[in-house]
């Protein structure tokens, strides 16, 4: 009974390990915009230090 009983620990925190990173896992994407979200930002930056720099070369 001993033996079955050290067997089963592993298998416990094998199944505990794996609820706890299917949760992280949930939580990471619910909290992260995505790919799309960061490159459409980036391209907004971008956009803007274009027409900064073209406004400075203007005044010039």
């Amino acid at each position: 009974m001993g033996a079955l009983l050290w067997l089963l620990i592993p298998l416990f925190a094998a199944i505990a390990a794996a609820i706890y990173a299917g949760i992280a896992a949930r939580a990471v994407k619910r909290k992260s915009g995505g790919d799309v979200a960061e490159l459409a930002g980036y391209a907004r930056f971008r956009e803007a230090m274009e027409r900064r720099s073209s406004d400075s070369d203007a005044a010039a």
